[in-house]
């Protein structure tokens, strides 16, 4: 298998002047450099789009494109930067969260066993400053559908998705959209492994849509619905999901 395949990098971005050159400058630092970074601004107010811009005109492997209208959402950016994506390898980004040097390098060796669809990774938590706080996520070495089911261990600045395998897939404008898409794609039969590395930094920030936990339960229980899984099973999945998540906010 080519190791060095393109690997589309998608970065969805609203009102991130603070953060996005930082998100930038750690793809350009990546050791893997055959990538191209697809930048969807959601109709930014602030200065996003002039930083942004400053960097396409130094890196022509960085595209910037403004969404029609602002979609207040993640997802439907994210699906228009898959539409123009040209790489083999789909990952994502957002503008507010960094990798580490050797993310790329590390993930795309992984895809040679021919049911990984999806490799992911641990990541570790910094603050709205970016002051690190020794948190670190850590996740299974691998994850099939029924495992994935007790809950969504995969963070979705730590993942990327081999087209070639399973195609382009794209989210659904639901609450935790990016676990609904991964069961989708495990639910084929697929597996999801892990690099057991610590390649990416998320930034927890006081708007964060994953902070409501209250709304977080019963996005989950409506993934597991329109999974097709039966309502005693649901609770079942979702009390696992529940304990481990307040085992990660402790942590």
């Amino acid at each position: 298998m080519d190791t060095c395949e393109l690997v589309s990098i998608i970065t969805p971005c609203f009102n991130s002047e603070l953060f996005i050159a930082q998100t930038i400058e750690s793809v350009i630092n990546q050791t893997y450099s055959n990538w191209e970074m697809i930048i969807i601004d959601d109709c930014s107010t602030d200065h996003s789009a002039d930083i942004i811009l400053s960097y396409v005109e130094r890196d022509s492997r960085i595209q910037y494109l403004k969404m029609p209208f602002p979609s207040g959402s993640a997802s439907l950016p994210r699906n228009r930067g898959i539409e123009l994506a040209k790489g083999r390898y789909i990952a994502f980004l957002d503008s507010d969260d960094i990798w580490y040097p050797r993310k790329l390098e590390m993930q795309i060796p992984l895809f040679q066993d021919m049911y990984v669809a999806i490799v992911y990774s641990w990541y570790e938590k910094m603050s709205e400053q970016g002051e690190k706080s020794n948190r670190i996520v850590k996740s299974a070495l691998y994850h099939t559908y029924k495992t994935l089911l007790y809950g969504n261990e995969i963070g979705c600045l730590t993942c990327v998705v081999d087209t070639w395998k399973v195609g382009k897939c794209f989210f659904k404008r639901v609450g935790h959209e990016d676990y609904e898409l991964w069961l989708s794609i495990l639910k084929r039969g697929f597996i999801a492994k892990n690099c057991n590395e610590v390649l990416a930094s998320y930034r927890v920030r006081q708007t964060s849509l994953s902070s409501n936990k209250l709304k977080a339960i019963r996005w989950v229980w409506n993934i597991y619905q329109s999974q097709g899984i039966n309502v005693f099973s649901s609770i079942y999945y979702l009390l696992f999901d529940i304990i481990k998540s307040f085992v990660k906010f402790v942590k």
